[in-house]
């Protein structure tokens, strides 16, 4: 007699009809059918960890609150619970392979998680996956809840636990621009607004300029992220909690702050908190400002590296790779050309998240899934983008320290730190002899009897030029007129 074939599949039903689940499944029906409706991106949620770790820590906060307050049998409860903090702890990742972008406001991720909690929860109790009859997806893992609560405050909590590493990554990178700061404190440099010679100042205050920039961001992002921490839980379908026991959402809320430990809120208004995703459109703000910030840095970076030969040349980029399949020995900013590019997927999904929370209509916005793939999308490259930026460029720029100093030495900029004492004009006139003569502006000072050797000398020092030294009291203004007499 021929042996029987292991069944390869299961049946699930729902109600619009029956479907064969693969027998190794968590997920059942209701993931099936999305991942059949939205074959877009090929990008499963589960790249996204955090999101992933938000929804079970939703489903664990609801089976403990379900417990407390009498509405569903400690027995169901604690399996669903278990099987959360499984999930919590990074297994069965692999089981949420709804797509990021969807149509349903979320309800295909919320079924997802459903699911798959569900069918691990009957696992620990030595039951079959699919035995929806002693644990339900929907009858009890999502009991007094609605997709329309448990997604959004799952992508809050997500984004709250992911923000935590895009600002460690933002806070050493600004260390290591804070390291260059000190390391370039005496170089000194010729600034430049709009393009054209400016006054004099040291690399290592532009490089701490660029470090405080970063600290700046890391104070808004943690500003706007508060944001986040003020959720709907309990809201159920529109708002009006439904379906839900009156102490529900005090308990859920209770254990969502200890399971998370962030400090959250249950909403004052349920209704204005289901239909209104603002807090989500400030928070991508702050990552396109950080974006745009950070870009703008990598700007700088490509322009003072310049060259070798025929460009800026102040400051040399780490070396990472052949810059050309034609030209030998070319080298290219590689690393803030991929940050500048970054930086524009950035500023596109901001974009994203912003038509998205304009497109919500009445009591709900059903765009929420692109509002978090944009965001979560932003915050993973930028970490990464950040690192890389570090590690492969910013810890081994170099600085051309003689071409800096010939730059200054030659610069008429430096005649400004003399008009307190020789005055505006004359300074003007100095500036164009020296240009058109192309002469040094010291000599040009002492030989027209305005200052001595000495009081240039320690006047253009490179501690006054930079302003880290108090300039001292000047000394009486000469005319123009007398210095073109002279």
């Amino acid at each position: 007699m021929a042996a029987v074939e292991p069944a390869l599949t299961r049946t699930e039903s729902d109600s619009i009809g029956s479907m064969e689940v693969p027998i190794e499944a968590y997920w059942g029906v209701h993931t099936a059918r999305a991942e059949a409706n939205f074959p877009i991106t090929k990008r499963p949620i589960s790249v996204y960890p955090d999101l992933i770790r938000g929804l079970a820590m939703v489903k664990q906060a609801s089976a403990r609150a379900n417990k407390e307050i009498g509405v569903l049998d400690a027995e169901r409860a604690d399996l669903i619970d278990h099987a959360s903090q499984r999930v919590i702890d990074g297994e069965f990742h692999d089981q949420f392979v709804v797509g990021v972008i969807q149509g349903g406001a979320g309800t295909s991720t919320n079924m997802n998680a459903n699911e798959v909690i569900t069918n691990i929860a009957l696992e620990m109790a030595g039951r079959e996956k699919g035995d929806y009859a002693f644990l339900s997806p929907i009858d009890h893992t999502n009991r007094s809840q609605s997709t329309n609560d448990v997604y959004p405050t799952a992508i809050k909590i997500g984004l709250s636990l992911n923000l935590h590493t895009l600002l460690d990554e933002l806070d050493l990178l600004r260390r290591s621009f804070l390291a260059k700061a000190s390391e370039f404190h005496d170089v000194l440099k010729v600034g430049r607004t709009q393009l054209q010679d400016a006054v004099p100042m040291t690399l290592g205050q532009e490089f701490h300029g660029f470090a405080s920039t970063l600290g700046y961001d890391h104070t808004r992002l943690t500003e706007n992220a508060s944001l986040l921490f003020e959720i709907n839980m309990g809201a159920t379908a529109i708002g009006t909690g439904i379906t839900t026991h009156p102490g529900y959402a005090a308990s859920v809320v209770r254990h969502l702050r200890s399971i998370s430990g962030l400090d959250l809120q249950t909403a004052a208004d349920l209704v204005e908190s289901t239909s209104d995703t603002g807090s989500f459109m400030s928070f991508s703000s702050s990552l396109k400002r950080n974006a745009i910030k950070l870009s703008k840095i990598c700007n700088d970076l490509r322009l003072l590296s310049s060259g070798p030969q025929a460009g800026l040349s102040e400051i040399n980029l780490p070396a990472m790779q052949a810059g050309s399949s034609i030209m030998p020995g070319k080298v290219n900013p590689v690393i803030p050309e991929v940050v500048n590019q970054v930086a524009f997927a950035v500023a596109g999904a901001d974009m994203t998240v912003t038509m998205a929370v304009e497109g919500g209509q009445l009591q709900l916005n059903a765009f929420e899934p692109v509002i978090a793939h944009s965001i979560f999308q932003s915050i993973t490259w930028m970490r990464q983008a950040m690192w890389t930026l570090r590690v492969n460029c910013v810890d081994g720029i170099t600085a051309n320290r003689a071409r800096l100093g010939a730059m200054v030495g030659a610069s008429v900029g430096v005649v400004t730190a003399l008009t307190p004492f020789i005055g505006y004009a004359a300074s003007a006139a100095l500036a164009k002899t020296a240009l058109l003569t192309n002469r040094n502006v010291a000599d040009l000072v002492v030989e027209a009897g305005l200052m001595s050797r000495e009081e240039v000398t320690k006047q253009l020092s490179p501690a006054r030029l930079s302003g880290l030294e108090t300039v001292t009291e000047a000394i009486p203004v000469i005319a123009v007129e007398d210095l073109l007499e002279s």
